[in-house]
Order: structure tokens, then sequence, then C-alpha cells
């Protein structure tokens, strides 16, 4: 399970699936990984040789779409990040730039003009012109589409051509979010009398895709393999792939994954598994490389029966979770301890990167182990059950020896974890069927946040109104204070709004932070050049990727 995303669309879709300073490594409060831990990096030593062809693994699965508007999980966003274009880009730092987009400004605080790029074609060779931007956005506003992106237009009240290579937004009230949710499927570009022609197809093996990105998608065999070819004529010449072939394959087995990348069978990945991380980094084969993530663990209450619903229950699992332990021996030391549930990469880079970090660094630290502690609270909450019932997605090892290491902890204060494992379809099918929650007391959630702002992810769990607050936690200065910071468009007035309600809902919102995962990503030896950082979800990172050496051929 990889749920749930940082976009309201969970709202409506609930798709299923750092900074350094974003984790803190002692209980003292101070910041940086622990010891031992690798170096990170957010790209890989610059590539300059052509290759003729990239086999890739996508370790969670085959997708069941690559249309944009539809694609929010690990599997279908690695592989469309290099085939659809959006307006805004993200950056391997996790900052944000031009991309479709050349340039946009705000001549009013409810108006947001969009100035797109001249001489961008598709891969059929037709221009890009307002007429494809305005169709790609509008069609995400019919509930026909079904687009996980469909409530980021809530707020806004018209999209229209205003010139042939200008769009202009607008809104009911201003909208701070809107142009950050750009550098995803959200502001993906496809061609609009394809789209027409294609209908539900489009993004299916059948109906195919029509974009402007790097490589061009030519072949989706179900079961397996996705191909694509380089787009010579890509718009931007410094990104042109020197990479002729990419095929993606679905391997989901460890071992057979660690076979196929020991013997060159597969040629990279990324979200590499701790054991299999070990296992490569102990060969000749290639590189694992180690970068920062916007990923998040941690464990949440499917409901306000749940005995961890109390924030006391939940603060004494934190109390006996050495996490220092957890990250060494589940992890692998690829990862590290965190205060919130939202790793600061997605703000490390902003305008208001100062406001944010002073703020994080005032929260409370992660706390040491203190049993005697931990069993007081247990004591003050006096839970009706002493059971916990925890789900996590089946065949998921990282996540079973994380919950075996808490039920190891939990005992000390009398409290016993049970491990409940759910087929992929069960485990997100619960996100959005409260029957499927029942005889559950709390999930493993893997997380991360796609955008380069934590504002939605923390409304998310915490609005009275998100389908995704099960336990109904109700604060009204949080709420205020969440809702006024989205339609702040001072990038420091609305960062220092929305910490105002992170110090607020740290006390009492009812989540057990984890760690935050450090992204794996292994390259065979011949290959270089791809973005190490998390931010390759949401950019074309096989544009970067090419032979170590001079043109092989």
């Amino acid at each position: 399970m990889h749920a749930p995303r940082t976009t309201p669309a969970i709202a409506a879709a609930l798709s299923a699936l750092l900074t350094l300073s974003a984790c803190t490594s002692s209980g003292s409060g101070t910041s940086g990984p622990p010891a031992g831990a690798p170096d990170l990096t957010t790209t890989t030593p610059a590539a300059n040789g052509v290759v003729d062809e990239v086999t890739w693994n996508l370790p969670l699965g085959e997708p069941t779409t690559l249309d944009p508007a539809k694609a929010g999980d690990y599997s279908p966003s690695t592989v469309a990040s290099n085939l659809c274009d959006p307006l805004l880009r993200l950056k391997a730092d996790y900052s944000v730039a031009p991309g479709l987009a050349k340039s946009w400004h705000r001549p009013d605080p409810k108006t947001l003009v969009l100035n797109l790029r001249t001489g961008v074609r598709f891969w059929n060779g037709k221009p890009m012109t307002s007429a494809d931007v305005t169709a790609s956005l509008q069609r995400q506003r019919d509930p026909a589409t079904q687009s996980i992106n469909l409530p980021v237009m809530a707020g806004v009240t018209s999209i229209t051509a205003t010139g042939e290579h200008q769009v202009t937004v607008r809104f009911k009230a201003p909208d701070q979010l809107f142009l950050k949710y750009l550098v995803n499927g959200f502001g993906a570009v496809s061609e609009a009398s394809y789209l027409k022609k294609a209908g539900s197809s489009y993004g299916t093996a059948k109906g195919g895709l029509m974009c402007t990105g790097p490589f061009k998608l030519t072949r989706w065999k179900s079961g397996d393999s996705i191909t694509a070819i380089r787009n010579a004529q890509y718009w931007e010449a410094s990104s042109r792939p020197k990479v002729k072939k990419l095929t993606f394959k679905f391997i989901t087995d460890n071992s057979t994954l660690t076979s196929a990348l020991l013997s060159g069978q597969i040629d990279g990945s990324y979200e590499i598994p701790s054991t299999v991380a070990r296992a490569l980094r102990a060969s000749k084969a290639g590189t694992v490389y180690y970068g920062p993530s916007a990923q998040t663990v941690f464990l949440y209450p499917t409901g306000p029966a749940s005995p961890l619903a109390d924030r006391r229950v939940a603060d004494a699992l934190s109390l006996v979770l050495d996490r220092d332990a957890l990250v060494k021996n589940v992890f692998d030391g690829a990862a590290q301890k965190q205060k919130t549930f939202i790793p600061s990469l997605v703000w490390k880079n902003s305008e208001a990167a100062d406001v944010y970090a002073k703020a994080y660094d005032a929260l409370p630290a992660v706390p040491d182990v203190d049993v005697a502690k931990a069993k007081q609270l247990v004591d003050q909450a006096r839970p009706k059950q002493r059971t916990i019932t925890v789900a996590m997605g089946a065949g998921d090892q990282q996540s079973l020896q994380t919950l075996t290491f808490l039920r190891a902890a939990a005992k000390k204060i009398g409290l016993d974890i049970v491990i409940r494992q759910l087929q992929p379809t069960q485990m997100s099918g619960m996100f959005y069927n409260p029957a499927l929650r029942k005889g559950l007391d709390a999930t493993m959630v893997l997380g991360y946040v796609e955008i380069p702002d934590p504002l939605s992810y923390a409304e998310m769990l915490t609005a009275p109104e998100s389908p995704l607050n099960w336990t109904r936690y109700d604060n009204d200065q949080v709420t205020a204070l969440i809702r006024q910071a989205k339609t702040t468009l001072g990038p420091d007035a609305s960062a220092t709004l929305f910490t105002r309600a992170q110090a607020l809902y740290s006390k009492d919102l009812p989540i057990l932070p984890v760690v935050c995962p450090y992204e794996r990503l292994f390259l065979n030896k011949r290959l270089s050049g791809a973005p190490a950082s998390f931010a390759y979800i949401n950019m074309p990172w096989a544009a970067h990727l090419g032979g170590t050496g001079g043109a092989t051929s």
C-alpha cells in the first residue's frame, strides 16, 4: 500500500497508493543522519554517452493507467513523468521551475495567467497551443474523466484561452496551491483532438497517449512490459534523451529483482527494498544511490473507537519505539527519525524555507525510549481494549518488520499489536470504504508528498470534512489556520499560518510518525545521470539517463 498521496485528490479518489532537518537523530532534538547513514545525493553523475536500450523495473507492479489525470501512484507516475510534460516542472531538489508554461503572473489575487512556450510539438508533430492546455485541464473537472485531481478544481470558476499561447485561470478565492499542483499529472498537457478521439480509453494500452514529453509511448504489452522511444525533437534541447529505447518491466518479487539487477537483465530501479539494496551494495554490477525523499511512514488509527485514537496511547507507543534500532535493522540505515508525518523536503527549497525550518526546530523532539512514562500514559488513557489490530499490505516485508518491532515494544506497556496483512485491493479499498476498515484499529501508512507544499497533506488528515479524517479530529483553530494559509498568496505569510496549525495538531492529532525513508536508486555500472531524489516521481528523470562513457552506438 502506498497511500495516502498528498493532493486533495485523495478526498475524491483516495488513490491507493527532506531535508535532513525534517527528521531528528536524537531525543535532544538535534538534526542530522544517524550514525553510519549513507551519504545522500539529489543527482547521479552526469551521463555523457548514448545508449541503445535501457530496461527499467517498476517494483510496485504494472500501472493500471498512464492517463496523467489518473496517475497517482509510484508505477504510473514513474512512467508517465517521462511521457507527458506538465506546465511547471519539479526539479531534483523539490523546487519548482518553468515547464510548458514559460512564465506566469497574477494580475489580481483571484486570477492566474499562464504564458505558454512556443515551438513545443506533440509526438505527432502538431504544435501545442492554449486549446490543448485548456482541454487537458478542463477534462479534469468532468466527473466522467474520473480524475484523481478533481478537488483541485473546487475553487476554479473558469479556464480560458486568452491567446494562442496564453491561458487564464480564475478562482472563487485566492488559491496558492493550484499553481504547485501543475508540477504533476494535474498539469500535464495532452493533445486536445487526441483526447476527444480516445475518450475513456486514453492512457490505456488500447487508447495510448499523445503528449510532448522526452519519450514516446510505442507499446504496452499487458502483463509484460511498456516500451517508449526517445523524442529526438523534444522541445528542451538540453534534455533530449541519450537513451534510444526505454522498456519498463514489472518485477515485484525481491529475490527475482535482485537476480535481474545483478545479472544486468534489469538496468535500474527506484524504490529498491532494503534487502535488495543490501545485496546490491556488495556487488560490482552497479551502484546504489541514496537521495532525499518526500516519503513518510506513520501509524494511523482507522476510527474514533480505536485505542490509538487516544493521543496518549499514540504517545505511549512512540515512547517505546526505539527508532534508532528500527532505522538500523529494518531500514538498513536508510531512513531518519521525524518529528511530524510531513518530510521537509517539500519545503526545503521554497521561498519560505526559513519560516518552515524555524517552526520545525521549535516542535518537540522525537522522544527517547521511556517505558515508565509510556506505562503512565496507557494507565491514564485506560483504553477499552489492549489489543490494536494493524493493517498492512501483504508481502510488504519492510512494514511487517516495522510492525513486528513495534509489537515487541508494545508488550512492555501491556498493549498487544495484531498484524493483519491485506491483499492490494483490500488495502487500497479500506481508504475509501469504511466497511473494509471494520475489525481494524490502525493501518501502516506509506505515503508521499508529491508537491512542494505541506498544506494539502495536513488538511487531508485534519479537516473535519475530509474522508481520510477517520478519527473525526476537529480542532477549530487548526482548520481555520490551514484554510487561511491556502488562500494567502504570500509565501512567508502562508507558511506562518501553516506552521501555527502544525504546532497545534502536533500536540493532539493521533498519529504515530515512524521514520522518513531515503530514496533508494540502483543504476547498472554502464549508466548514470538519473536524479537520486524522490522528485523523480514527477520529473522526466529518464531524459537525464545515459551512458557513463562515450557514445555506445
